[in-house]
């Protein structure tokens, strides 16, 4: 049996409307040959539906994460090019920076708003497993329960990061256990 259906979708992001359109064969139906079935409710489509009908499945949440691991990808960008800019307490760039002003002017640069302190930062950010952690998550060294430092993972152990007063932005490997990862959302 052939069938055409009416899709409407709606576009969040530009508040706009539009109708598409689906022809295909659908089960064993029983009409003589010539016939056509209509398909006559209107309504929304599950994502299942659609996903039949055009073959494209788009899980929920793919695209804010698609979005998310752009936004990491381009904080670790920011993040190295500030190699070698002096390390000064309270700094958040452009040409000088603590280590969680770093942080908060890579993903500024990226589109995303963080806080100022690491503490705030990590406290604004979602859990990741060491096993989850992705280049550009956050990587917070702690104390006990106090978070004292942060950079922005690099990949294979290595973090980039504005240590302390007399040294430069720079990539080193992580030196501690005594860590824990964040994603910015």
């Amino acid at each position: 049996m052939s069938a055409h259906v009416h899709v409407q979708t709606h576009d969040s992001t530009t508040g706009t409307t539009g109708t598409t359109g689906f022809t295909g064969t659908t089960g064993t139906g029983r009409k003589s040959a010539g016939t056509t079935a209509r398909i006559s409710r209107a309504g929304a489509v599950s994502a299942l539906t659609l996903a039949a009908v055009t073959g494209t499945v788009l899980a929920p949440g793919a695209a804010s994460e698609a979005q998310a691991a752009t936004a990491r990808s381009k904080a670790l960008s920011v993040a190295a090019a500030q190699k070698g800019d002096p390390y000064k307490y309270g700094a958040a760039g452009p040409h000088r920076f603590d280590c969680s002003g770093l942080t908060l002017y890579s993903y500024k640069k990226a589109g995303k708003k963080l806080p100022r302190t690491a503490q705030a930062q990590y406290n604004k950010t979602s859990r990741v497993s060491a096993a989850k952690r992705a280049k550009g998550d956050l990587v917070f060294f702690h104390s006990g329960g106090s978070v004292y430092h942060v950079g922005v993972y690099a990949g294979s152990g290595k973090v980039w990061h504005s240590p302390k007063a007399g040294s430069v932005v720079k990539l080193e490997k992580i030196w501690t256990k005594s860590v824990r990862y964040g994603r910015v959302r």
